[in-house]
């Protein structure tokens, strides 16, 4: 899933180029390009899709010459995680109806490869036996209030347990219960299942969704497929599939894990994941000098001179014609210091 336009890392994502399209770790490769590569060892290329905006085809092709046009598809319009997730499906279901199918965003970070591995065959291994939706739910490390949860139930199978609870982003206090707790993980987005189980789940869940992509079936992988899904994609619901298919249907499963996830959701994410010099201060840029600066997080363009004195706690980034400066504990506030500046 690579549709969304990651306006919590303004001003360096912007509508012309997301987050996905970042290199935001200065890794030398982009996010998407990173969550490609992760696949290569878990299933050949050509079975690789991706559900991106149409904005953003030209992107994709030169970030990742290896997919071809035909496993890029290009929604005309925003409609959240279900209608994404469901043209996926179907046209892969035509393709092959005893497909298995992994669901990733293509802007999380991940630094054990190995491990994310592991999980996904050993995940895929269950949804090919049975009909299941399964969720990866990660082992949190601190009361965290920016993701949702998961209450896992009884123990299904080894490493496999029923769903008990879909949480929504919690407040500090009940994060700190979910912590201590035990029976909670937080929901990474990452959903694993056989195409014939998502098929079923749409149909009987989000039955009006089921029959705009069942419609389709006949024009998947001809000429004619891009003006079907221009014309019928925005009548589809605006709908996550968190809420739409997740939380209503009973054969909902989670493998507990633990590779390195962030969501990279929040320029804080980001300086928690970033190497820091003995101050705590993540710096990006070949001309930035800090003095009794802490626990900030910089990114300048190289070339650039900055100098940068009693900061503690603060974002600080030149991109795309904006510089900004603003608190850590205020990065909620960033949509509203976006729309100050376009105003």
């Amino acid at each position: 899933m690579a549709g969304g336009i990651g306006s919590r890392f303004w001003p360096m994502s912007t509508k012309e180029t997301p987050k996905q399209f970042l290199d935001i770790l200065g890794t030398g490769q982009t996010m998407i390009q990173q969550t490609v590569k992760r696949f290569g060892d878990i299933m050949p290329m050509e079975n690789v899709f991706i559900v991106t905006s149409k904005n953003y085809k030209a992107i994709i092709q030169e970030q990742l010459p290896g997919i071809s046009d035909s496993q890029v598809l290009l929604e005309p319009c925003m409609r959240n995680t279900a209608p994404c997730i469901a043209y996926a499906a179907y046209k892969i279901y035509k393709r092959n109806p005893e497909a298995n199918i992994v669901v990733a965003p293509s802007d999380h970070l991940i630094t054990d490869e190995t491990g994310f591995q592991d999980v996904i065959k050993k995940g895929l291994s269950f949804t090919s036996n049975n009909e299941a939706l399964l969720t990866l739910g990660i082992h949190p490390h601190r009361p965290e209030t920016g993701y949702g949860y998961i209450q896992a139930a009884e123990a299904y199978q080894e490493g496999i347990n029923q769903v008990a609870a879909f949480k929504e982003k919690p407040e500090l206090e009940t994060a700190k219960h979910y912590l201590a707790e035990g029976s909670f993980f937080w929901n990474a987005g990452i959903f694993l299942w056989s195409a014939k189980a998502i098929k079923a789940s749409l149909e009987a869940h989000l039955p009006e969704l089921a029959t705009i992509f069942a419609k389709g079936n006949e024009v998947y992988d001809t000429d004619a497929e891009q003006a079907y899904i221009d014309e019928a994609f925005p009548t589809c619901e605006n709908i996550s599939v968190d809420y739409g298919i997740m939380e209503r249907a009973g054969n909902i499963y989670v493998m507990p894990a633990d590779f390195g996830w962030s969501d990279l959701g929040t320029w804080g994410s980001l300086w928690e994941k970033r190497d820091c010099d003995n101050e705590g201060n993540a710096v990006v840029g070949d001309h930035v000098h800090l003095v009794e600066c802490k626990n900030s997080i910089v990114t300048i363009p190289n070339g650039r001179k900055v100098l940068l004195q009693g900061l503690d706690d603060f974002i600080v980034t030149e991109a795309n014609g904006v510089f900004m400066v603003c608190k850590k504990e205020d990065e909620q506030r960033i949509k509203e210091f976006q729309a100050m500046v376009n105003h």
